[in-house]
């Protein structure tokens, strides 16, 4: 099989040469050879975005990072998925698109340089910025006609700043990613999309804890996967299975299916391992285990509403520890962010059920230990024309900090259900829930049912 060092391209890993040439190069040398290993050395080798084609891999030594050079007008319209929406959005930064049997190791990483990116959505927000305006938000705008009325998650889409993920798989099989690590990425780090047959295993991936919209990995509309001994620390969800947006991710209808998720820690961010809130195509056949997530926000959480659509069932979360987290156990259905709050969606009233009314059933919990919940114990609401069915809860425990100060109500982002000022285990639109040694310390009653 052929194998080639970057440098042989000519690339210096000096942190100052622009070696976005000797990338594109070396692994189209490889792609026209079939296939083969390209090997990064240490050192800090800057580059533009870098695709990777069929039967390659790419090997960085330890001490190498790729480092993305962060200038916007470098990553030119690709057509993706970008928040559950297919349309075009700036090309990631590492990306591969309807390729097969890819492979990315070793001790490096893979440098975002996401700063100068937080700071110019951050400077947008602050203007109050309401429309495409540079001419790079233009031409997505103008590609993507109608993104007004497209769903978004609040990362930007009014405005079609539409940042790339750090790596994106897109149409691809049999994709593997070993050891390397992930840093600063402008936007959602790991995001697999229409994928088969991934595995992940033992990367790490750390982002600022206030860098916005920056997951670590996005699991959206994959089949097969598996998710082994990672460790993650975010600004956003640490690991988070999706399958489309609104009516256009109905359409595509492609599940996110059979995923296994094991030994993996998540600290920081919004959630440790997330279903949603795009839900649209259907997310089933879920196993998590032996995990830890210290910190997080929520620890389990389950996020959708009105108007996101699709099956979410069968899912099995066990031997999960949760440290120091708001709400370590979330089931929401009146998920607030990215709406449009005149749709009607979070009334307490039951609507008519139709395609675009979200269902959860069959969700097994055992062996969670949590301790440390600021906020509540748990958190379960389902909708009243479509309550969360066939729940288990086998020898789980509970413990609250009654002296956090913080609110009930901000064990989830919802909207539609008063509030309540306990730190109980809150149910809310459940249907057959068998609970077998729950223990819940702390609250004056341990499960609310309002």
């Amino acid at each position: 099989m052929n194998e080639y060092n970057l440098s042989f391209f000519g690339a210096r890993g000096d942190g100052q040469t622009d070696n976005s040439r000797a990338f594109a190069a070396a692994l189209g040398t490889l792609k026209e050879a079939g296939g083969g290993t390209l090997r990064v050395e240490r050192g800090v080798w800057r580059t533009g975005p870098v695709e990777i084609f069929s039967r390659t891999t790419l090997y960085l030594e330890e001490g190498a990072v790729i480092s993305f050079i962060p200038e916007p007008e470098r990553y030119g319209p690709v057509y993706t998925r970008w928040e559950g929406v297919c349309c075009y959005a700036m090309r990631p930064c590492l990306f591969s698109s309807g390729q097969e049997r890819i492979t990315v190791a070793g001790k490096g990483g893979f440098d975002g340089n996401g700063q100068v990116w937080w700071d110019l959505l951050r400077e947008k927000r602050r203007r109050g910025q309401r429309r495409p305006e540079t001419p790079a938000e233009r031409e997505l705008a103008r590609l993507n006609q109608g993104f007004e009325n497209q769903p978004g998650g609040g990362g930007g889409r009014n405005i079609q700043f539409l940042r790339p993920p750090l790596a994106q798989f897109l149409n691809c099989r049999d994709v593997r990613l070993e050891d390397i690590g992930l840093i600063n990425s402008p936007f959602w780090t790991l995001h697999p999309v229409f994928c088969e047959g991934l595995g992940i295993k033992g990367i790490s991936i750390v982002n600022p804890p206030d860098a916005p919209n920056t997951d670590g990995i996005d699991i959206d509309s994959c089949g097969d996967v598996k998710i082994e001994g990672c460790r993650i620390s975010v600004g956003d969800d640490g690991i988070a299975l999706k399958s489309g947006a609104g009516e256009e991710g109905v359409k595509v209808g492609k599940p996110c299916r059979n995923v296994v998720v094991r030994g993996c820690v998540v600290e920081n961010g919004h959630g440790g391992i997330v279903i949603g809130s795009e839900t649209a195509g259907g997310i089933f056949q879920v196993l998590a285990e032996d995990c830890l997530f210290r910190g997080t926000d929520r620890g389990i959480r389950v996020k959708t509403r009105r108007g996101r659509g699709g099956e979410i069932r069968d899912m099995e979360f066990r031997n999960i520890t949760m440290e120091n987290n708001l709400c370590p156990l979330v089931i929401n259905m009146y998920y607030r962010c990215g709406a449009d709050l005149s749709d009607g969606f979070f009334s307490p009233d039951p609507l008519p059920v139709n395609q675009m009314t979200p269902s959860i059933k069959n969700i097994r919990f055992s062996g969670l230990r949590a301790s440390g919940c600021r906020a509540s114990a748990g958190f379960i609401a389902g909708l009243p024309e479509s309550p969360v069915e066939h729940l288990v809860m086998n020898q789980c425990e509970f413990s609250t900090d009654e002296q956090s100060g913080v609110s009930p109500g901000e064990a989830d982002m919802f909207l539609g259900i008063p509030e309540t000022g306990e730190k109980s285990f809150r149910l809310l639109h459940v249907r057959n829930l068998e609970c077998n040694g729950v223990h819940i310390q702390g609250p004056a009653e341990a499960f609310i049912y309002r």
